[in-house]
């Protein structure tokens, strides 16, 4: 599978085939080093419990294709105040459109993101739907399918937040006239059932052996349903399930903040739920190009370049905030003992007035993203961090603070801003404290594609956004791709002033 062919679209609705790539998530050469082994039909497929893996394998696979981070460009980032198009003017100039809010129903990038989230829940169904009856050991089997049930829900998830009310597929080949299914009834019969079963079958993370690194793990599967309660307002029940993960005593902060999304910190102490990649120019071979694709352009040539971060971004941290030179990378800083010169055909600095007084732009890069080397191909390797500990901590705290239990929501917030080289905080009144853990989700998070999706939930993002052209009543949903609509023959309906 080459770069083109991973951009193609995924019809879930005539797919027949099942694209078996056995490429495995650890970073041990038991799992990612391990070479494809072609097509098998279905019909002879999982049959033993080496099929069972190997099926379950290609869920993981599908996580690490372009397109399943929103249509492989950073829209979410570029929506929303963190981040703008980035890149050079002319390149990628169709981004524009999403910082601005003028995309159509008609855009490719939201297109091929909904197709690869439903891709990755078939792969999902089959594994879910056809394990069950393969004779193999039980608590492998047990394994497997919490795994899969963890990848739909997560996939679900996405759609949700993005497309709202989305046709409910839960098994292998579903029926051609599906219609849009209430996104609580989704939330009930799958995303919540899905993790309940996960954490109770998924093993810890220290229980993996060195080939099954990078597999997911019961305090993944706790995280993603506590962040699933506090999208829904449901904060008992995030409270609950992050204490969970926290109490699990599996996790902490690196005391690097760097290291929590660097090369150096893959699998380290902070990690939840990453991706797994290899350094290679093909995600059939294990590459990903999530990196590649913010890397710095021109000099040195790490990428695209997209995911430009804000000036209210870069304005936005504390003087003392640790996290200001980690997360953002400016011209002239010198890296692993490499200069950022950046790119010829971008201007360094455009300004919003004729007086030159305001700075509207200035050229920066994700520095998150950042991965030593000489050539592109080393950033194929990056593993994305989906989850992190820090995350953890800060929807407990959010949680906690909405409950009513200030004192333990400012040690977990604490937890954050001492990593951050901040002071404690010691404000114990909800409203402002709410605020405040907000601000330290936007810091702490800040270009890993978490703000846009926050500000919905906040009832915030009309208040922040507008100006961007953010339209209330609209944009708390991304459009049902136009050719999706048309391949229904119009069952499937549009979403609200779309």
């Amino acid at each position: 599978m080459n770069t083109n062919l991973i951009k193609n679209k995924y019809k879930i609705f005539t797919c027949f085939l099942l694209l078996i790539i056995v490429i495995n998530i650890g970073c041990d050469k038991d799992f990612l080093e391990e070479k494809p082994q072609g097509i098998t039909t279905e019909t002879t497929f999982l049959k033993n419990s080496g099929d069972a893996v190997l099926a379950t394998n290609a869920i993981y696979s599908s996580a690490r294709e372009w397109n399943f981070y929103s249509g492989g460009y950073p829209i979410l980032d570029v929506m929303s105040d963190d981040a703008v198009k980035g890149s050079n003017p002319g390149d990628g100039a169709f981004l524009n459109l999403f910082d601005r809010f003028q995309f159509t129903s008609e855009i490719g990038d939201v297109s091929r993101w909904y197709s690869a989230l439903y891709k990755c829940v078939r792969r999902s169904n089959i594994v879910i739907e056809r394990v069950p009856e393969i004779d193999m050991d039980g608590k492998l089997k047990n394994r497997l399918i919490a795994e899969a049930k963890f990848f739909r829900a997560f996939s679900y998830f996405q759609l949700i937040k993005a497309f709202g009310d989305v046709p409910e597929v839960t098994i292998e080949n579903p029926p051609y006239n599906l219609i849009r299914t209430d996104k609580n009834k989704i939330y009930q019969d799958i995303i919540i059932k899905d993790l309940e079963f996960a954490i109770e079958f998924l093993p810890f993370k220290d229980k993996y052996g060195s080939a099954d690194i990078g597999r997911i793990t019961k305090g993944a599967a706790g995280t993603l349903l506590a962040d699933v309660y506090l999208f829904r307002n449901d904060f008992v029940n995030s409270e609950k399930y992050a204490l969970q993960v926290i109490e699990s005593m599996k996790y902490d902060l690196e005391d690097n903040y760097s290291d929590a999304f660097s090369i150096k910190g893959q699998h380290g102490i902070e990690s939840v739920f990453e991706i797994a990649a290899l350094p290679e120019e093909n995600p059939t071979l294990g590459g990903n190009q999530y990196a590649n694709t913010q890397g710095v352009r021109g000099t040195p040539n790490r990428g695209w370049g997209f995911n430009r971060p804000s000036m209210d971004l870069i304005n936005s941290f504390e003087e003392k905030d640790i996290r200001k030179d980690a997360t953002i990378i400016f011209l002239n800083e010198v890296i692993d003992g490499i200069t950022i010169v950046g790119d010829r055909t971008t201007p360094d600095i455009t300004y919003t007035d004729e007086t030159n007084t305001v700075i509207k732009e200035m050229e920066t890069y994700n520095q998150k993203v950042w991965v030593s080397g000489s050539t592109t191909v080393e950033e194929w390797g990056y593993n994305v961090r989906i989850y992190r500990y820090a995350e953890v901590l800060l929807i407990a705290a959010e949680a906690l603070n909405e409950n009513g239990n200030q004192p333990l929501a400012l040690d977990y917030l604490n937890k954050v801003r001492k990593r951050a080289g901040l002071d404690d905080s010691d404000i114990i009144d909800k409203e402002i404290l709410r605020n405040q853990i907000w601000k330290e989700r936007r810091l702490e998070l800040a270009l890993e594609c978490k703000r846009y999706f926050d500000l919905i939930r906040q009832d915030r993002a009309y208040n922040i956004l507008g100006d961007k052209g953010f339209i209330k009543g609209k944009n708390e949903l991304l459009p049902i791709p136009q050719n999706e609509i048309d391949l229904s023959n119009g069952l499937l309906k549009q979403n609200p002033k779309w």
